[in-house]
């Protein structure tokens, strides 16, 4: 009797253990290209790198940009379609690794090029319209009306791209206290103050940042402990290092992402750091297709560790899985999702050879089975 009663414990902490090494992965794309048909799930072995694709969501208009419910149960995506742009929102079933659509709503800001959520409200960038979109969420997670936009004005030395602005990222500040916008046709992040629970007041101006003149702030992250943040520029190719405390942002250190001499053409596009909070790694497109690795010295500084090829073209968004173990690169021109692994020890990055074959994919989310 003892030996049957063990034996579905054993068998069920076996099948809990075998599950921590697989995660969903969220894939949002441009469907514009005809190569696309939605958003992919995927589900993700961290233990091998290996990939199985679970689901689409089909007649989704380039979802360009998702992000994930902190509760894990819903997704929300950007429609990047000009004029007619908007924010989608889907149940999601973390066990099976669908989405089911529930509505979307019009952001009154063209292409929609970010997305942050928390429990109460769902924020988008509009990179066209130069201004942020926030929506409450419904109790079953799906859109409310708009509570508030948030424009921007004024332009910067690039007469090419910078003579309007153009909002790039929405990101919440550690302390959850901040929202950051990063205007690329301004050369400013702005800081506005947070109310959670505001309904046509959820953002108020705080503070901002300039940035060199035709750098085209574009992505942000934020240290392990949440005093550091780094700010990677688009246009210029550049890293700006920033200290952070109660809503301020210090300059602190400027670096580049290119090799010394290098006189392509930049379009930085990512910024990540590994889950340990040891290294740093940044995405360049143009003429580069290569990602930077730095290390994260005493005070939160940024010292140079190499560069590699991320063995496509237009690599976009990339994703660290949450073991540390393999860093993903989504390639938009070349419709693949290479998967590196990496040496926690060094940061160095060794092609798995393993690929994930996707039409235009701009956005990886990694997200529990649970």
């Amino acid at each position: 009797m003892r030996k049957s009663f063990l034996l579905p414990i054993i068998l069920l902490t076996m099948q809990s253990c075998a599950q921590t090494n697989d995660y969903n992965l969220i894939i949002g794309t441009y469907t514009n290209t005809g190569k696309s048909e939605g958003i992919y799930t995927y589900n993700f072995d961290t233990k091998t790198g290996d990939s199985k694709q679970l689901s689409v969501a089909k007649g989704v208009e380039n979802p360009s940009y998702l992000t994930l419910s902190p509760d894990n149960k819903f997704v929300y995506a950007v429609n990047e379609t000009g004029k007619t742009s908007a924010v989608s929102a889907f149940s999601f079933d973390a066990i099976k690794g669908a989405l089911k659509f529930l509505n979307k709503q019009a952001t009154n800001g063209e292409d929609p090029c970010y997305i942050v959520a928390d429990e109460k409200n769902v924020i988008s960038a509009n990179y066209s319209g130069g201004n942020a979109s926030i929506f409450g969420i419904e109790s079953n997670g799906s859109l409310g009306k708009l509570k508030q936009i948030v424009q921007h004005s004024g332009k910067s030395v690039n007469k090419d791209r910078q003579n309007s602005p153009h909002v790039h990222m929405v990101f919440f500040t550690p302390d959850h206290k901040y929202l950051i916008i990063n205007d690329l046709g301004t050369d400013k992040v702005y800081l506005y103050n947070y109310n959670v629970n505001g309904t046509n007041n959820v953002l108020a101006p705080h503070d901002s940042v300039a940035v060199t003149p035709g750098a085209g702030p574009r992505h942000i992250t934020f240290s392990k402990d949440g005093k550091y943040a780094y700010l990677i520029h688009e246009m210029d190719g550049g890293i700006t290092v920033f200290s952070y405390s109660n809503g301020a942002l210090e300059k602190i250190q400027e670096t580049k992402i290119t090799e010394d001499g290098f006189t392509g053409e930049n379009g930085a596009a990512d910024i990540h750091i590994s889950p340990d909070g040891k290294f740093l790694y940044a995405t360049n497109r143009g003429s580069e297709n290569k990602i930077t690795i730095f290390a994260i010295e005493k005070g939160g500084l940024l010292s140079k560790r190499g560069q590699t090829s991320t063995l496509g073209k237009g690599p976009r968004n990339f994703a660290i899985d949450p073991t540390g173990k393999y860093l993903l690169v989504a390639h938009q021109y070349t419709n693949d999702v290479v998967i590196f692994e990496r040496d926690t020890q060094t940061g160095e990055l060794k092609d798995t050879g393993k690929r994930i074959e996707v039409g235009a994919p701009v956005c990886l989310v990694f997200a529990p089975k649970k």
